[in-house]
């Protein structure tokens, strides 16, 4: 594996992308890229380099080149060939140009940091959202703004001691993590592939870099899923969320990348019409709207609301 720590040393992107070709090489078999096996001698499970070569149309030299990390000069035709010849989908596939566009660019030109606020008038647009959760959210998942809905579902996450309160983190590190993702294994393996895929657009991101040196650290289950260099989109698709206030929600989410505030998405969660968790997000609202009163009202002089 890689060393997921921070630093900007080439080597670590050549690193990335060794391992990510490799294993990608390893899941395909002979019969799934149409070649034939040639019986039960094959010292290896996935496709040889030089299959890989010849389905992607480059001699073996030329791919062994780019295997061992050096994509440097590699063209857009060749980074096709190779996408199409290890059966890469469209985030495997963005994710090695990320690799060959990190390849050419100096460290010090790329380096960054996660955004860590968001604009008043954002806020504003999150707050009027008033029926459905919604939250503002970093590449490395940090959250930065949420509305009374958003901070009420994930209300152990944003009671979290580190601020900004950090999906990543919270997941792997903080038990209540698993008592809250009905599918804690499934909630992991996205929240890694999403980290993963943001390490390929900002290889140089400080703050991402030292979240995933943190959490490879302190979390055996994260470092396992680093390793696997999976990859994908995180656009659309469910959320199953045992809430400990209104219990089982099941829930849509929909994440918007916010093209004026790059690296920023919005992600809103809505419940299906007549459903059960309908009925507890509403609960979940006409909670929060009591808490909200009473913080209120404790604050208020002589216990009057202002």
């Amino acid at each position: 594996m890689s060393d997921p720590g921070t630093t900007d040393d080439p080597a670590r992107t050549n690193d990335d992308v060794r391992e990510f070709l490799t294993s990608r090489r390893a899941r395909i078999t002979p019969e799934q890229a149409g070649l034939p096996a040639y019986g039960g001698n094959r010292r290896v499970s996935g496709l040889r380099r030089e299959e890989v070569a010849m389905l992607a149309g480059v001699s073996v030299d030329y791919y062994t080149r780019l295997e061992r990390g050096n994509l440097s000069g590699a063209s857009d035709s060749v980074l096709e060939a190779l996408a199409r010849a290890l059966q890469l989908n469209d985030a495997e596939t963005a994710h090695l140009y990320d690799l060959a566009r990190a390849a050419v660019v100096a460290p010090r030109a790329r380096r960054r940091r996660s955004p860590q606020t968001v604009r008043p008038s954002l806020q504003r647009v999150i707050d009027a959202i008033t029926g459905a959760p919604a939250w503002v959210r970093n590449d490395r998942g940090d959250v930065l703004a949420a509305n009374e809905l958003g901070r009420a579902l994930y209300l152990d996450l944003m009671a979290e001691t580190v601020q900004p309160p950090n999906n990543s983190r919270f997941t792997f590190l903080n038990p209540k993590a698993r008592q809250f993702y009905s599918d804690w294994e499934r909630a992991a393996d996205d929240i890694v592939a999403i980290l993963r895929s943001a390490a390929g657009r900002n290889p140089y991101d400080r703050d991402l870099t030292d979240l995933v040196g943190e959490l490879s650290t302190r979390s055996e289950e994260f470092r396992v899923r680093w390793a696997r260099h999976d990859v994908k989109y995180h656009r659309t698709g469910r959320k199953r969320v045992h809430h400990p206030i209104v219990g089982d929600l099941d829930l849509a989410f929909e994440a918007l990348e916010l093209p004026a505030d790059p690296g920023l998405r919005i992600n809103v969660y809505t419940a299906d019409p007549g459903t059960p968790s309908e009925d507890a997000l509403k609960l979940l609202a006409s909670w929060a709207a009591t808490q909200r009163d009473d913080t209120a009202t404790e604050t208020a002089p002589n216990g009057r609301l202002p």
